[in-house]
């Protein structure tokens, strides 16, 4: 078994003419949190998809758990514990933080209307443990206090939280956080981050996360990935990162990188 429980092989995505991904190559280790930085149009999010099986590569192989997944669609990568999240959460709205949790385990035996009629207390068994999980996720989050109001009405960083919450319900084993802190205030990010390394710590969670917030990937990240033009151009330290004269020219000057740190 390999220490990384991914590993990306010249992976490359072509629209139309453009490669938005191109020739890329990394590793993600297992119980590491990983960062991805790189300038608008590196291709960060292209690369999630295609690992993500949100899209379909040109070429190239994505290995998770050494297991070949390249291609594989999203809704059979979710249920091997490989999960994203993504820059707007996707809530349901109109069902409360708790009912959000609840739908989030596939193959209820509730879903299935026979089941309904001829097995009622079996699935109202399934149900009692889904929603005893449910709880301990609110609770783990400190979302207890919303455990029953509308998922539409929380804030952003609410919003955040509990679409970490859903990853939590499935005890995923690989989670790919897409910008968790865009729209975040300071004080919410303070709390993902929180949440995010409990996680990582206590239940033994690989992320990686693409992020802009230098000081929350510095906090949050070893290894941090540069990637410039659809490729891998650095990887290293945060440290290392803001020392590099490549990454420091590819945004465009050092003043541009100290900027993206506040």
């Amino acid at each position: 078994m390999s220490d990384n429980i991914l590993q990306v092989n010249n992976l490359t995505k072509l629209f139309g003419g453009l490669a938005a991904v191109s020739n890329c190559s990394l590793n993600i280790r297992s119980g590491s949190i990983t960062g991805i930085i790189g300038p608008n149009g590196s291709g960060k999010t292209t690369l999630f998809n295609l690992i993500a099986g949100n899209l379909k590569s040109n070429d190239g192989e994505v290995i998770f758990n050494d297991e070949n997944i390249t291609d594989v669609p999203s809704h059979e990568l979710f249920g091997r514990g490989l999960l994203r999240t993504f820059q707007i959460a996707h809530e349901f709205s109109n069902l409360t933080v708790l009912e959000n949790l609840m739908m989030v385990p596939s193959n209820q035996s509730g879903e299935n209307l026979l089941n309904a009629l001829i097995k009622p207390g079996l699935v109202k068994k399934e149900e009692k443990v889904i929603r005893e999980k449910a709880y301990e996720v609110v609770d783990f989050l400190n979302l207890t206090h919303l455990a029953n109001e509308r998922a539409g009405n929380l804030s952003g960083g609410q919003k955040k939280l509990l679409e970490l919450g859903r990853t939590m319900m499935v005890d995923a084993k690989l989670v790919l956080l897409d910008e968790v802190g865009a729209g975040v205030n300071r004080t919410l990010l303070k709390d993902l981050g929180t949440a995010i390394l409990k996680l990582n710590k206590e239940k033994n969670y690989t992320f990686c996360m693409i992020e802009h917030d230098m000081d929350f990937i510095s906090r949050m990240c070893d290894p941090v990935i540069v990637m410039a033009d659809g490729s891998v151009l650095f990887e290293g330290t945060s440290e290392e990162v803001k020392k590099n004269e490549k990454v420091i020219e590819s945004y465009l000057g050092k003043s541009n990188l100290t900027k993206k740190e506040n």
